[in-house]
């Protein structure tokens, strides 16, 4: 499946992100779920307790860090960020398709 060698690279970024920006505001955990949606593409989102939302920064070809969000957008075609009701943290979510 084409889009399968992406996956583990997105979902590296999306947790990794959660770890370096969130996990270390809160005593909480990351949280990695994986599914397929009904189009067999492969669903994932990394929920974290932290209420900051992540933004995509300008890419910087100096800067050893900051490309988490636009690896994740050169590679899935669908991602976004939602916030959990009652100020509990987030969600971030990635599709990547299976053609």
């Amino acid at each position: 499946m084409p889009g399968d060698q992406f996956c583990g690279l997105v979902a590296s970024e999306l947790v990794t992100n959660a770890l370096q920006h969130a996990a270390s505001d809160t005593d909480e955990a990351v949280v990695l779920r994986l599914s397929r949606t009904e189009d067999d593409a492969l669903w994932m989102e990394v929920q974290d307790a932290a209420c900051g939302l992540p933004h995509m920064l300008a890419p910087d070809t100096t800067s050893e860090t900051g490309r988490g969000l636009f690896i994740v957008d050169q590679y899935a075609p669908c991602w976004g960020i939602r916030a959990l009701a009652g100020d509990v943290g987030k969600v971030v979510f990635a599709v990547i398709d299976r053609t």
